[in-house]
């Protein structure tokens, strides 16, 4: 196993050095090996672009429904300066897995898969007595999360004895949040595959917090909050495993602090 620093990371018995592309970047970095056949895997940071500054996310009225044991919950949203189900039009989603559907808002609850919403609102059903963690940013249609300040909303609350929703302070902690990649990929959308998490509560730089990810059998850390593009991995489970590192080298661990995901590649 090797630990790798951002970059171009190449595994699979070869490294290749090489600079930070795009998706559509047409500079290609290759090398012809005659006596090792086996496909070439890199891991290239994505050159994301500051294109939505003003991009606002607001979590509205909460509608509640009992159930039973349960509590229907109808989350309702405020989306500005941002057009959901427009496509994306910075040129990534014509290399990346796109949604058809356009832009759209990730739905993060208790850092579980995303729920992707093409309009702004959602409804998801809750235990009586529960307590939970609800993180939604805006997203670009090929996925990518927006960035910008006020383009996301966090909001701790619980469902009590009662079935009723009790909004709770809002957590404070450091917060790592798992996003892409998700599902399955299928034809050319297995050339690049994206890689992107969210944070909350804190900085991501080589002297504050960083994160470790583990893609296939390669490991490198991010200190600074960047997102990448696992290019040529070959056919089957692609499995991704992020974790929250303190400023003093400790892993977070938990919830929010160290989450694993496996995608399906069908080249």
């Amino acid at each position: 196993m090797k630990n790798l620093t951002k970059g171009v990371f190449l595994f699979a018995g070869v490294f290749v050095m090489g600079t930070f592309a795009a998706c559509n970047n047409n500079t290609k970095h290759t090398e012809e090996n005659t006596a090792d056949s086996t496909k070439k895997i890199t891991i290239e940071a994505l050159n994301e672009s500051d294109d939505f500054p003003n991009a606002k996310l607001t979590l509205g009225d909460v509608k509640t429904e009992v159930v039973g044991d349960s509590t229907r919950l109808t989350f309702n949203f405020g989306v500005e300066n941002y057009e959901l189900t427009k496509q994306t039009e910075d040129g990534h989603a014509e290399h990346c897995a796109n949604s058809k559907e356009g832009q759209h808002i990730h739905f993060i609850m208790d850092n579980k898969p995303y729920a992707a919403l093409y309009k702004p609102t959602n409804t998801v059903t809750l235990a009586k007595n529960s307590e939970h963690v609800l993180l939604c940013f805006l997203s670009r249609s090929y996925h990518l999360s927006v960035k910008s300040p006020d383009a996301s909303v966090l909001v701790k609350f619980k469902i009590d004895e009662n079935g009723n929703y009790v909004k709770l302070e809002e957590p404070t902690e450091p917060m790592l949040f798992y996003s892409r990649p998700k599902g399955e990929y299928k034809g050319a959308d297995v050339d690049n595959v994206l890689l992107d998490f969210y944070v909350k509560n804190l900085k991501i730089s080589p002297q504050d917090y960083k994160v470790n990810v583990q893609a296939a059998d390669t490991t490198f850390t991010v200190d600074s909050w960047t997102p990448y593009l696992i290019k040529g991995a070959p056919a089957g489970d692609l499995n991704v495993k992020i974790s929250l590192v303190d400023p003093q080298g400790n892993n977070i661990g938990g919830t929010f602090g160290e989450i694993e995901r496996t995608s399906k590649l069908e080249p």
